[in-house]
């Protein structure tokens, strides 16, 4: 498959996981009387990544993530080469889902773009108040072993045509335990395409969902080449 195609598919699939899952945190999380709340909001974020990984799995493997594809490349699955053109897909795609989110929302009688528009922080930017610190090692552990599920669920020795099913439920499990402490990342593209929007403290504490998702991906390629090895 050419990598145009493939750039194009990631760009797609990651503005559906922003549409998707974000839209869902600003549209419907808190919305009068019939609000879908935090787990509505997990639920939403596992179905984009369950939906695409059948729909353009097949053409891009579906990564949709930078840490994804950084920790797919240490784990040696996904050539190095490719894992900068990735990212700037994903970013892409990222940004115009969060585009679309903003045309939407912003037609609405009650929108604030200074409320977060979905944006991930720490402090008094954290939806639980959590520190620095506690959003550290959170996104740290939830992308580590996000990655974890996503290397063991596309192992050549892992049951074909299921892996959709555990990482999407994975992301969703990530989200039930997270978003009171981050709003939940664990996807740098994700975390750059609303803090654009949201501005000010938003890009201020962006680094650390970008640093802290890479660093657990890097460790689960590590540590998962170790535990599938042979050897």
């Amino acid at each position: 498959m050419k990598l145009s195609k493939r750039l194009s598919a990631e760009a797609l699939g990651t503005m559906w996981l922003v549409l998707g899952g974000c839209g869902s945190a600003v549209l419907a999380a808190a919305f009068p009387s019939l609000g879908i709340g935090f787990a509505g909001v997990s639920l939403a974020f596992g179905l984009t990544v369950l939906t695409m990984a059948y729909a353009i799995g097949p053409i891009s493997g579906c990564h949709l993530n930078p840490a994804v594809s950084i920790g797919l490349c240490v784990g040696k699955r996904f050539p190095k080469n490719e894992v900068g053109p990735y990212i700037i897909a994903q970013v892409l795609g990222a940004t115009i889902g969060a585009t679309i989110l903003w045309c939407i929302a912003s037609g609405g009688p009650n929108f604030d773009l200074s409320a977060g528009f979905a944006s991930n922080g720490y402090g008094e930017h954290s939806p639980g108040m959590f520190s620095m610190q506690a959003a550290f090692v959170c996104e740290f552990i939830m992308t580590f072993m996000f990655l974890i599920i996503i290397l063991g669920a596309t192992h050549k020795k892992a049951a074909a045509g299921f892996a959709p099913i555990a990482i999407g439920l994975g992301l969703t499990l990530i989200h039930l335990i997270s978003i009171p402490v981050t709003n939940t990342s664990v996807n740098p593209a994700r975390s750059t395409s609303q803090a654009l929007f949201a501005q000010g403290w938003a890009i201020e504490q962006l680094w650390l969902f970008w640093v802290a998702p890479v660093a657990g991906a890097i460790l689960a390629g590590i540590v998962f080449n170790w535990l599938s090895s042979e050897e």
